[in-house]
């Protein structure tokens, strides 16, 4: 195996790009680095002005054994594709997106410098919490309320029913609530996490809510308005963030807009949804629960997504001062046949938001390819299941998982460290670096299993939290995650939180969550630096992040394995998400490991 830090390497982090946030017309030095060893005779920047190639030429310089290939990039177009040419004596080779390829390939993993603003500093920087408020907490005023006619009462510790096909499932109600959910920030604070993520408030006749009847008010059984601005200040008092959840795609059918359109073909509304002769309508994945609202209406557009008074914009005004919003079936959204304004609809999301924020946050759901998504003038990212989910749950899942796929008829395959490690540059390069550390490194959510169920251990399941809060990304966890909560499909995953079994928490895993995240908050390199693999093999998986504040090595093991031995001066030893320090036997000896674990260093 090559030594991998030896090898050429580029990437959007301010050791790379100089300016990670350039205008329209700005010049940018871009730079490359490769071992003074390697016999490199030359090296060109090739970028596309207006989708025509050209070539320019590179400055080398030299800083003790790295070589430096430098050039001023300017950003002619919003997004400006870019890629390095390599010239050795015995051939030539690429550095894209997606790594080192010996033979020509399509642009589609060209780095990519975009003009559009990133996500926000306390985003890039911050941990998400992802609350299911159903199934969270339930403050003592839950329990006056009664039960809608659609729902069926549980007790907290009954157990959830989650076949899809069972008509419980979308009726069991468990009654959490938002102040529960304000009563327990303690604990999210304890997590490590300052962004609360709550699924949809708004009224609607399922536990998920995803089926909205109006989005003029907070569900009652939630607490109403007044809860919802109860949680806002809670959370702003603390200095953290709050998101709020919204379907662009569809609402309910028994949603006001939809009723009176079904009602009356002459209405307004009517042309809010897309209805056929007959009288039966577009809906989402064959769910008639679930109508489609059409963004090709002006009309729609303006009552969703368009200006301060639209269903987007209400919500970030005070008095709920919603910080941003997570955008459910954002793949989805405003396409249909013939019809794609997806982009439009991302486009005034955003831009209404930005009208009413200084610093929002819109972060699109999308569980497959959103790289022709995320360009930038948009969505700020997407919530990464394809780029980190699916590979960390591909190295790490167990043997014998009960765990059912994401979207997939087949369970996830079990691969090794190489596979993965092609598949994380992969997507790196087709969703680009600003996005890809905009999005959202995710190990489970309310749709998905449990990753405890996933992987099987306590042990890897803390492998794996390493990595989400250590691989370029935001951290976003499933509330329950911390404590070991388990679940073999989404449905299962959303189990009421265990507060009064505390005795019952797997605390280490909890503890370890909250180091993590301290670790991350310290360290720049975790949060803004590049990633450069260092290391890899079946079991095993080491990278450096890269940041002139500070670098750090990550190095992860799904099992024991051998020591191994890198070009680097190892320093503190920051966390081990497993008792002990591993020893280390020279300046970039990595001794043998007995079981899983992920340790991180800072470097010399």
């Amino acid at each position: 195996m090559p030594d991998l830090l030896l090898l050429p390497h580029h990437d959007g982090s301010p050791a790379y790009v100089d300016n990670e946030a350039p205008r329209l017309g700005d010049t940018v030095t871009v730079r490359m680095r490769s071992h003074t060893d390697d016999p490199i005779d030359d090296v060109w920047l090739r970028t596309t002005y207006d989708a025509e190639p050209v070539y320019l030429a590179t400055r080398r310089s030299a800083d003790g054994p790295t070589a430096w290939w430098e050039a001023d990039l300017l950003v002619h177009n919003p997004v400006t594709h870019y890629r390095f040419l390599i010239v050795r004596a015995d051939g030539q080779e690429w550095l894209g997106g997606n790594g080192l390829a010996d033979i020509d390939l399509p642009d589609a993993a060209d780095f990519k410098l975009t003009s559009y603003a990133p996500a926000p500093d306390w985003s890039r920087d911050g941990v998400i919490y992802q609350i299911f408020p159903d199934r969270y907490a339930r403050s003592a005023a839950a329990d006056e309320r009664p039960t809608p006619p659609w729902a069926l009462a549980a007790q907290w510790t009954d157990t959830v029913v989650f076949e899809g096909s069972d008509p419980r499932t979308p009726a069991q109600f468990f009654g959490g609530d938002l102040d529960g959910i304000t009563e327990h920030l303690d604990h999210v604070e304890r997590v490590g996490a300052d962004i609360v993520y709550t699924t949809p408030v708004f009224p609607g006749e399922s536990n998920h809510r995803y089926n909205a009847t109006t989005f003029d008010e907070v569900d009652p059984l939630l607490g109403g308005d007044a809860a919802y601005q109860r949680l806002s200040q809670a959370v702003h008092a603390r200095g953290w963030r709050i998101l709020g959840d919204l379907t662009t795609n569809h609402t309910g059918d028994t949603h006001e807009w939809f009723r009176t359109a079904q009602a009356d073909p002459e209405s307004v509304t009517r042309t809010f949804y897309y209805f056929n002769h007959d009288g039966s309508y577009a809906n989402w994945m064959g769910h008639g629960t679930l109508p489609k609202v059409n963004h090709g209406d002006p009309d729609l557009r303006s009552a969703m997504v368009e200006g301060p008074d639209s269903i987007v914009g209400r919500w970030l005004r005070p008095p709920y001062d919603v910080d941003g919003w997570r955008i459910d079936v954002a793949n989805m959204t405003g396409r249909l046949g013939a019809l794609d304004v997806a982009h439009e609809v991302a486009r005034a999301v955003r831009r209404t938001a930005e009208s009413l924020r200084e610093d929002p946050l819109v972060i699109g759901e999308h569980n497959h390819d959103a790289s022709g998504d995320v360009d930038g003038d948009g969505w700020h990212g997407t919530m990464n299941y394809s780029g980190f989910s699916w590979p960390v749950w591909s190295w790490l899942r167990s043997e014998d998982t009960t765990a059912r796929a994401f979207g997939r008829p087949v369970q996830v395959p079990r691969r090794g460290g190489p596979a993965v490690v092609e598949t994380f540059r992969a997507w790196q390069g087709a969703l680009g670096w600003q996005a890809t550390t905009s999005s959202w490194n995710i190990l489970g959510s309310h749709d998905s299993a449990r990753i405890r169920t996933m992987v099987g251990s306590a042990e890897v399941h803390r492998v794996a939290a390493g990595l989400q809060f250590t691989m370029p990304g935001v951290p976003m966890l499933f509330a329950g995650d911390e404590l070991g909560l388990e679940g073999v499909i989404g449905e299962d995953s959303r189990r009421p939180m265990p507060w009064s079994s505390e005795d019952d928490w797997d605390t280490a895993t909890l503890d370890t969550y909250a180091a993590l995240a301290r670790v991350r908050r310290s360290r720049a390199a975790l949060r803004r630096g590049g990633q450069r693999w260092a290391y890899v093999d079946d079991d095993t998986i080491a990278f450096v992040r890269e940041h002139y504040d500070g670098s750090v090595l990550v190095v992860a093991r799904r099992a024991a394995g051998p020591c191994f031995e890198l070009p680097l001066i190892l320093g503190e030893h920051l966390l081990g998400t497993e008792r002990g320090a591993p020893v280390t036997n020279g300046p970039g000896v990595i001794s043998a490991s007995d079981g899983p674990r992920l340790d991180i260093w800072s470097l010399g």
